[in-house]
């Protein structure tokens, strides 16, 4: 769970940065998004969020091998109420009462989750199930290079939920690696899945927040990225919790994701007020 919560702070802290670099980093000057990503990478911050990008990574490869994934997906939520007061902090974003409310509600569930969450299921995953996770892969895909086409009523909610489901299928499809030997690596289909599926959920969501509602995108996103890999975890891969305290985590898991729907707004970079 430490490691989860690491996870959870580095992305937070990530986001921040680099919106500080990549504000910086426009002074106006012409040569389109290319050139002011090539400002931006010039900017220690953003290397700084970059890094703490791939730390994060690394956090949530070793809490998905150590605990459930309904517990790391909830973690991992919370990234947006790390975001938010962070931003509060030094973008001097206002936040109101009832946001500070829901960080609160968000680490009320996480700490709930900690207590009641158990290891991680004994069961591997099948054949059937890794193939599975690689098709969710290449549909999220899909969506995201057909994201432009799809109805303007709708279109952010669709594409949030697409990246959700492709950022699950990372998570899933980490608990279905088990050997990394190279021989078995390009036989496992949840290798392919993984790799698809982060660069599918990235497209899907930048494609979301540029065309529709950050609010919409972000909070169909974390309804993606938790509910289905919990699922998939306690069903299919024998997630369970401490014994006798189910409940604690099923209404630790809802507090915290519900928490974070409350912030979704914090799934782009913040503005800082003027």
């Amino acid at each position: 769970m430490v490691c989860a919560l690491g996870a959870a702070v580095c992305f937070g802290t990530a986001t921040v940065l680099q919106a500080m670099a990549a504000r910086a980093a426009d002074t106006g000057d012409r040569g389109g998004e290319v050139a002011l990503l090539l400002r931006a990478v010039r900017q220690w911050r953003y290397l700084a969020g970059l890094a703490l990008d791939g730390l994060g990574f690394v956090f949530q490869v070793a809490a998905l091998r150590s605990i459930p994934i309904y517990a790391v997906g909830a973690a991992l939520a919370s990234s947006l109420a790390v975001t938010a007061v962070v931003a509060a902090r030094l973008l001097r974003v206002p936040l109101s009462g009832s946001e500070w409310g829901a960080v609160g509600v968000v680490c009320a569930g996480l700490a709930m989750l900690g207590v009641a969450s158990g290891t991680e299921g004994d069961r591997g995953g099948s054949a059937a199930l890794e193939f599975a996770v690689l098709g969710v892969a290449v549909a999220v895909l899909l969506l995201g290079l057909a994201g432009g086409r799809l109805p303007e009523r709708g279109r952010a909610l669709v594409l949030g939920l697409g990246a959700g489901f492709g950022f699950g299928v990372v998570e899933v499809s980490v608990r279905l690696i088990d050997s990394l030997a190279p021989s078995d690596l390009v036989r496992n289909p949840a290798v392919y899945a993984l790799l698809v599926g982060g660069g599918a959920a990235f497209l899907a969501l930048t494609s979301a927040l540029q065309r529709g509602s950050v609010t919409a995108a972000t909070a169909a996103m974390v309804i993606g990225e938790t509910v289905g890999p919990a699922v998939v975890g306690v069903v299919w891969l024998g997630d369970r919790t401490r014994e006798g305290v189910g409940w604690v985590a099923v209404v630790g898991f809802v507090v915290a994701v519900g928490g974070a729907l409350v912030l979704a707004r914090f799934g782009e970079a913040p503005v800082e007020e003027v």
